[in-house]
C-alpha cells in the first residue's frame, strides 16, 4: 500500500443517527447490498479483494423481530456490545442454528460465563482478567474462543482497550490460555468528521500489527484486523481492515447514544 497515491475518503459520520430505519427483509437487503458495494469500491482503490473484509452487522439495541428480517436478508453472524443482551437475544433466536454472536463491547469479569456459553467471538479482549475468566468458563464449557485484542489506538479515556505500547508483552501471556484463539486486534477509532484523524488510528493498528507480527507467540494469529464502523468502515478498509463493524448502515439509527457503550471513565464501568 506504500506506493498507492493519497485517498482522500470522507468520513460519513455525518450521517450518525440520520440512517433511517430498516423494517422489512427487502429494507435489509438494500442496505446489505449498498454497504457490500462500497467494501467493493473501498478494496479496488487500494487494489484488495472485497472477498478478504467480513462484514459483521451489529444489532445492538435492536429487537429480536429486527434481527429475524436481517436474518431472512442473508446475516448470520450479528454483533453485539453488552453480554446479556447478546444471551437473551441467543436465547430468543436459538432455532436458527447457522446463527453465529459475536461480542464486541467490554466484558466484565462476572459475565465471562455469559460469553463462554454461546459466543463464537469475543473481540474486546485488553485484560488477563477477563482472559482468566473466560478460560476457566470455557473451560467448564469445554468450548473454545476467537478473540481480538483491543487496542486504544485514539487515545481516549472514554474507549476501552490496551494502549499500544503494552500490546507485546499482552500477547507474550496469551498462549497461557488454551481454550482462547487468538485471531488479530480490534479498535475504535475518533467519532470524528476529521477524516485524516480517524485513518490515522487505523494506521496506527495496522502498523503495530505489522511490527508485533515478527515477535508473537507461535500460536498466536495476528491475521485480522478488526476495525471501522458505519460511519468510517471505508477508510478502516483502505487501511487493511479485514472485518467491519457495521450497525446503523445495516439497521437503521440507534436511539442510545455510543456514550451507553463507551462510557467516560467517570460513568464507566468497574474494569
Amino acid at each position: 500500500m506504500s506506493t498507492r497515491p493519497p485517498l482522500d475518503t470522507p468520513t460519513l459520520h455525518d450521517q450518525h443517527g440520520r440512517w433511517p430505519p430498516a423494517e422489512s427483509v427487502d429494507d435489509f437487503q438494500h442496505n446489505i447490498a449498498a454497504v457490500q458495494a462500497r467494501i467493493a469500491a473501498s478494496c479496488q482503490r487500494v487494489g484488495r479483494d472485497p472477498a478478504s473484509v467480513r462484514l459483521l452487522p451489529v444489532s445492538k439495541t435492536k429487537p429480536e423481530a429486527s434481527l429475524r428480517l436481517a436474518y431472512a436478508a442473508g446475516c448470520r453472524q450479528f454483533g453485539e456490545n453488552k453480554p446479556q443482551e447478546a444471551y437473551r437475544k441467543w436465547e430468543e433466536m436459538a432455532d436458527l442454528t447457522d446463527l453465529h454472536w459475536s461480542v464486541i463491547g467490554h466484558l466484565q469479569t462476572n459475565k465471562a460465563k455469559l460469553v463462554a456459553r454461546f459466543a463464537t467471538e469475543f473481540q474486546a479482549l485488553d485484560s488477563l482478567r477477563v482472559a482468566e475468566a473466560l478460560e476457566r468458563r470455557l473451560q467448564a464449557e469445554g468450548r473454545g474462543l476467537d478473540v481480538f485484542v483491543q487496542v486504544n489506538t485514539s487515545g481516549e479515556a472514554s474507549k476501552y482497550g490496551l494502549p499500544p505500547e503494552e500490546v507485546a508483552a499482552f500477547l507474550q501471556q496469551l498462549p497461557a490460555f488454551s481454550a482462547l484463539r487468538v485471531r488479530g486486534l480490534m479498535t475504535l477509532a475518533l467519532l470524528s468528521a476529521e477524516a485524516s484523524r480517524v485513518r490515522n488510528c487505523f494506521i496506527l493498528l495496522r502498523e503495530l500489527r505489522e511490527r508485533l507480527r515478527q515477535d508473537a507467540p507461535a500460536s498466536i494469529e495476528l491475521d485480522e484486523l478488526s476495525m471501522g464502523m458505519s460511519g468510517d468502515y471505508e477508510i478502516a478498509i483502505e487501511e487493511g481492515a479485514t472485518v467491519v463493524r457495521v450497525g446503523q448502515a445495516i439497521f437503521g439509527a440507534r436511539d442510545t447514544p455510543d456514550a451507553y457503550y463507551w462510557p467516560s471513565a467517570e460513568q464507566g464501568e468497574a474494569r
